[in-house]
C-alpha cells in the first residue's frame, strides 16, 4: 500500500508539475481567396502591362483611312474593317471569314457567287498592338521587336516595318480569297483587276500596285505626306506603318477588373471570378497554354476542335494547322498536326465565335468542349454552326480519330468541372474585358479618301 501510495504520489506531482498557462499552439490561418489567386498566377507571368509608346497622330490618321478603304482590294469591295470591325469588336462575328465577293457586313455577310470561305476565323485585332511574337492562328508571321519577320512557310521575308503588326498588315492584300481576287475577275466599276493578274510569287509588284492606286488620289497624297514627311519614294511599308499605327491606338485596351485586380485592387474582381481564377491557374490548366502578360499568344496545342470549312494547305479540305507551316506533317514526334495558336485571351468575352474556325458561339460552349475533350469532339452539336456552314463539318469517324490521335496529353483526361465551376471560370473569363473595348463603333470614319463606301 505504502509503494501504491508513492508511485500514485511521484504520478500526480508529476502531473502537477505542468504549466497550466501552456495552450496547444494554434493551427496558421486558412488562407484568403485572393492570397491564393495572386500565389496561383504570381508564377506564370501575370502581371500588369504598361502603358503604350504614343503613335504618330498623322500616322493614326492615315492608318485609319486604309483600314477602312476598300481600294486596297482588287475588286475595291472589301477592306480590312470588313472583317475586323469596331461593331464587331475588331473581329466579323463569323465562323469562317468571308472574303473579296462576299455581301454584307458583320454576322450577316453572305458569300458571293462561285465563292468559297476563308478557311479559318478573322481574329481579333483587339490588343494586337502589344506585339505577340506570332500571328495568325498557325504562327506563321513571327519575329521580334522591329523584325525583320518571316512569313512562313514559303511566305516573303518582311523588312522596313517597325512591328510584327505592321508586317501583318501587308499580308492580307496578296491573298487572293481575302483580298485581291482572280486573274480576270473585275471590280465594282467592270474595270480590269490588275492586282489579281500579277503572279503569286511577285508580292512587290502586288505593293507596288496598291501604292499606286493611292498615290493617285490626292487626299492620299497629303495624307502620306503629313504621315511621313520628307521620305520618298513610299512604299506599302508605309502604308503597313500607319495601319498598325490606327491598330496599335484605337484598338488597345487592356484596363479590365482583372488588370485592376493584378494592380492591386481586390475589390475589382466578384468571388465568382476569383474563384474561376484559381480554377484558370490552377485545376483547370487554362494557363498552361494561356501564361504571360497577354494570357496567350505563344504556344501552340491541338485541342480537339472539330474541324470545318474548306480546309487548308496539304490537309485540305481539313486543316493540319501549325504543322503545315512548319512541315511537320508526319509522326512521330507530330505534337504540332492540328495545333493551332493559344489566342490571347483579353477581351475574349466580345469576340466570338471562338477557336481557329470559330466551331464555339459562347464561351459557356468553350469551357465545355474543355472539360471533356474527347467526349466533347465526338458529340459536337452542328447546330450551333451557320446554316451555310453545317455541311463544311467533317464529323466521320476517320478525322475523329485522327485529331484525337494527336491530341494534347494535358486533355487527354476529362478535368470533372462542376456545373457551378464551369460558370466560374466564364466569369473570369468576362472579367478580362476591358469596358471601353465594348462599343468601338466611333472609330468608323464618316468617308475615306478614294469615295468607296466605308460600309
Amino acid at each position: 500500500m505504502k509503494r501504491f501510495s508513492r508511485v500514485t504520489a511521484l504520478g500526480l506531482l508529476a502531473l502537477g508539475g505542468c504549466d497550466p498557462d501552456i495552450t496547444p499552439p494554434e493551427p496558421p490561418p486558412t488562407p484568403t481567396i485572393d492570397a491564393r489567386l495572386r500565389q496561383a498566377f504570381t508564377p506564370y507571368g501575370a502581371i500588369p502591362i504598361g502603358p503604350m509608346p504614343a503613335q504618330s497622330a498623322a500616322q493614326v490618321e492615315l492608318g485609319q483611312a486604309l483600314v477602312f478603304d476598300k481600294i486596297l482590294s482588287g475588286n475595291r469591295d472589301i477592306s480590312c474593317a470588313t472583317c475586323h470591325h469596331p461593331s464587331t469588336h475588331g473581329t466579323d462575328g463569323l465562323s469562317l471569314a468571308i472574303g473579296t465577293g462576299g455581301i454584307g457586313l458583320g454576322a450577316d455577310r453572305t458569300l458571293g457567287p462561285g465563292r468559297q470561305f476563308v478557311p479559318r476565323n478573322a481574329p481579333t485585332m483587339l490588343n494586337q498592338g502589344l506585339r505577340p511574337f506570332y500571328l495568325f492562328w498557325d504562327g506563321r508571321l513571327e519575329g521580334f521587336g522591329a523584325g525583320p519577320f518571316v512569313a512562313q512557310p514559303d511566305g516573303p521575308f518582311l523588312s522596313g516595318v517597325p512591328s510584327i503588326l505592321a508586317a501583318q498588315a501587308m499580308l492580307p492584300v496578296l491573298n487572293r480569297r481575302e483580298m485581291r481576287g482572280d486573274s480576270g475577275e473585275a471590280d465594282v466599276f467592270g474595270n480590269p483587276n490588275e492586282l489579281a493578274a500579277i503572279s503569286d510569287s511577285q508580292p512587290g509588284l502586288v505593293w507596288q500596285a496598291v501604292m499606286q492606286r493611292l498615290l493617285a488620289i490626292p487626299g492620299y497624297q497629303s495624307k502620306f505626306a503629313a504621315a511621313f514627311p520628307s521620305v520618298g519614294p513610299l512604299s506599302f511599308q508605309h502604308a503597313a506603318t500607319a495601319i498598325a499605327a490606327f491598330l496599335t491606338q484605337s484598338f488597345t485596351k487592356y484596363d479590365s477588373p482583372f488588370d485592376r485586380y493584378l494592380a492591386g485592387d481586390n475589390t475589382a474582381l466578384t468571388l465568382e471570378a476569383k474563384r474561376g481564377g484559381l480554377l484558370f491557374f490552377g485545376r483547370a490548366q487554362c494557363v498552361t497554354c494561356h501564361s504571360g502578360a497577354l494570357l496567350g499568344g505563344d504556344g501552340f496545342a491541338n485541342t480537339g476542335v472539330p474541324q470545318l470549312g474548306p480546309g487548308t494547305g496539304t490537309g485540305a479540305p481539313l486543316d493540319l494547322g501549325r504543322a503545315d507551316v512548319i512541315n511537320q506533317l508526319q509522326g512521330p514526334p507530330n505534337f504540332y498536326r492540328f495545333a493551332f495558336r493559344a489566342a490571347p485571351l483579353r477581351n475574349v468575352e466580345l469576340t466570338s465565335p471562338y477557336m481557329h474556325n470559330g466551331a464555339f458561339a459562347t464561351l459557356e460552349a468553350v469551357v465545355s468542349h474543355y472539360n471533356d475533350v474527347p467526349t466533347a469532339l465526338r458529340t459536337y452539336d452542328v447546330s450551333q454552326l451557320s446554316p451555310a456552314l453545317r455541311d463544311t463539318y467533317h464529323g466521320d469517324a476517320a478525322t475523329i480519330s485522327d485529331v484525337l490521335s494527336t491530341l494534347d496529353f494535358r486533355l487527354r483526361t476529362p478535368l470533372r468541372l462542376t456545373d457551378q465551376e464551369q460558370r466560374d471560370l466564364v466569369t473570369f473569363l468576362k472579367s478580362l474585358t476591358d469596358p471601353a473595348a465594348r462599343d468601338l463603333t466611333s472609330l468608323v470614319p464618316a468617308s475615306v479618301p478614294s469615295g468607296l463606301a466605308v460600309n
